[in-house]
C-alpha cells in the first residue's frame, strides 16, 4: 500500500486528537485553568487551558508551512500560550481565555490541519524547515517538523494533561 507522507502524518495526528478528546472529558470549566493541589499541595504543572492553548498555536504554523490557509491566532493566545509563556494558576478566571474559546480554536485548527495534511503532495514535505537553529538541526524538512508537531510535541503535552487528570482525581482517559 502506497500512502502519502501527509496521510502518514495525519494518521498520527488523528490518534493524538482522539486522545486529547478523551483527556478533556470530565474537566470542568472552573478547573480548566487551575493548578492541581493533591493533598492540599499545589503542583505547578501545566493545566488544560495552557496545554490546549499552547497546542492550538501550532495548527496555523503547520498549515502555513504546508501551503494552506490558516486561521489567525488571536493576539491574547500568543501572549498567554507561546513557547516562552509560563503556565500560571488562574483562580479568578481572568488570565486565560474561556475553556470553550480555547477548545474551539484548538479543534478548528486541527480539523483544518488534518485535511491540509491529507491533501498536500509529498514534495511539499521535502522542502527545508524554515526554522533556524536547533529546530532546523533536529527537523531539517517540512515533513520532519510536521511529524513532530502532530505526533511527539502533541503527545508530550497531552501526557502532562494525563498527569494533571490523575492529580485532580479524574483518572485515566
Amino acid at each position: 500500500m502506497n500512502r502519502s507522507l501527509g496521510n502518514i502524518i495525519a494518521d498520527s495526528l488523528a490518534v493524538s486528537l482522539a486522545y486529547g478528546q478523551r483527556l478533556v472529558a470530565g474537566v470542568s470549566a472552573d478547573r480548566f485553568a487551575r493548578f492541581s493541589a493533591p493533598g492540599g499541595v499545589v503542583v505547578m504543572s501545566n493545566h488544560p487551558a495552557f496545554i490546549y492553548g499552547h497546542l492550538s498555536l501550532y495548527a496555523p504554523k503547520v498549515l502555513q508551512q504546508i501551503g494552506h490557509p490558516a486561521p489567525a491566532v488571536p493576539e491574547h493566545f500568543e501572549l498567554a500560550f507561546s513557547k516562552d509563556a509560563t503556565c500560571r494558576d488562574d483562580p479568578d478566571g481572568d488570565l486565560y481565555p474561556a475553556m470553550e474559546e480555547v477548545l474551539a480554536f484548538y479543534g478548528e485548527g486541527y480539523r483544518m490541519v488534518t485535511g491540509g495534511l491529507r491533501s498536500t503532495p509529498d514534495d511539499a514535505f521535502e522542502r527545508p524547515n524554515p526554522a533556524e537553529g536547533r529546530m532546523r538541526e533536529l527537523f531539517p524538512t517540512i515533513g520532519s517538523v510536521q511529524a513532530f508537531y502532530c505526533g511527539g510535541h502533541m503527545m508530550m503535552h497531552l501526557g502532562q494533561l494525563s498527569a494533571w487528570r490523575r492529580m485532580e482525581g479524574l483518572g485515566t482517559a
